[in-house]
């Protein structure tokens, strides 16, 4: 089984971050290149913008702009979010795998479950399929204009040549040597953008994914516990308990608020892009490969949007069903004093665990709204015409 959030680690090793080993935490202070990374982000913000107000009177390049300029926007939050707790993601990462570890060790002993287990592995393949995911999408934008360069020469007709990324830079970004700064520079801004993407998206998956297992492992604990053994037995197997969820809810309460800025910001500029790109798609729709492009844009967003959504929605059923546990186990064979302990249990798991930021949350409810949303713009905009 491969290590604990391994590819989203790689990522961030390949921003220069460094990772904690064993028990230690990296200290929060940011290095230059942290800062630059976070600066050449930014930086893509100008070429674009300059498109936009260059092309100011065709809309359908504006509209074309404007998806990916706040795609870089979404970006810069992200990383802007992960340098500013930093410390605290290495924190969880280390806790993370201090508990599969436990969990391990468990499992070993005959007392787990295997849902830890089981998470880890549906994480790393979430994960990597994520990672793929963005690559593509990242790789289908390079190799676009190199496509139809190569496809001009062969047909013998005359192309201009087009940059990845729809940018106008300060200098002849059409003929050499103008044309190669550009393509490069954008190629960077893309694999700076994607390995981030990843990380810090892919890291919010694998931390609800993990965190739904250890709920579950809390339910099997309290619902397979025996109330009729002696009650100083029975007192430190819930307070154990007690303990765990405790540590469960700190976990979940922290995932929220270091995630809070990315949660508003994915939710809040996924909506204006949804509607953008719905522009295109309808504005375009007498071009396949066209509408190849706006759907597999629109497709890379919205898996962003579902794995925030669907990460919140498992935290929350998960937190939940720890209530019913204790309806489902022999509590009524247990002392007055443990019933009062096990009510208080009861009471704390009727609150939700909610993912969440302003009047956003993160939940499978709120994905559908926006995906009927899309729905109702593409009538709209249909009727318009």
């Amino acid at each position: 089984m491969g290590r604990l959030f391994q590819l989203q680690e790689k990522c961030l090793q390949a921003m220069g971050h460094t990772g904690g080993h064993e028990n230690s935490i990296p200290d929060g202070k940011l290095s230059l290149k942290h800062i630059v990374s976070l600066a050449f982000v930014v930086s893509a913000q100008y070429p674009l913008i300059s498109y936009i107000v260059y092309n100011s009177e065709d809309m359908e390049k504006v509209t074309a702009c404007m998806s990916v300029v706040l795609t870089n926007m979404l970006t810069v939050i992200k990383i802007t979010t992960f340098l500013a707790y930093k410390q605290d993601f290495w924190r969880m990462i280390q806790r993370f795998r201090e508990m599969h570890q436990q969990s391990n060790q468990r499992n070993v002993d005959g007392d787990g479950y295997g849902y830890v287990a089981a998470a880890n592995k549906v994480a790393s393949m979430l994960g990597r399929a994520y990672c793929v995911s963005c690559g593509f999408t990242g790789l289908y934008f390079m190799l676009g204009p190199i496509v139809n360069i190569v496809a001009s020469k062969w047909r013998g007709t005359t192309y201009v040549r087009e940059l990845p990324m729809p940018m106008k830079f300060p200098f002849n970004d059409v003929n050499t040597p103008g044309y190669e700064v550009g393509f490069l520079y954008t190629v960077l801004v893309t694999v700076v953008v994607v390995a981030y993407a990843s990380a810090v998206d892919g890291l919010f998956i694998s931390f609800a994914i993990n965190l739904r297992a250890h709920f579950q492992t809390l339910q099997r604990d309290i619902q397979n516990s025996n109330y009729a053994l002696p009650e100083r037995e029975t007192r430190a197997a819930l307070r154990s308990a007690v303990d765990y969820h405790v540590e469960l809810l700190s976990l979940s309460k922290h995932l929220r608020d270091i995630y809070t800025p990315i949660v508003f910001g994915q939710f809040f500029i996924t909506s204006l892009q949804v509607g953008v790109i719905i522009y295109q798609l309808v504005t375009r729709l007498d071009s396949v490969m066209d509408l190849l492009v706006y759907l597999s844009f629109l497709g890379s967003i919205m898996l962003q949007l579902f794995m925030y959504c669907y990460g919140g929605e498992i935290i929350k059923v998960e937190s939940l069903k720890v209530d019913i546990a204790v309806r489902l186990s022999n509590w009524h064979l247990a002392s007055a004093t443990l019933r009062k302990s096990l009510a208080f249990i009861i009471l704390r798991s009727q609150r939700e665990v909610l993912i969440k930021a302003g009047f956003y949350e993160a939940s499978l409810a709120n994905f559908v709204a926006i995906c009927r949303t899309a729905l109702s713009l593409i009538t709209l905009i249909k009727s318009i015409e």
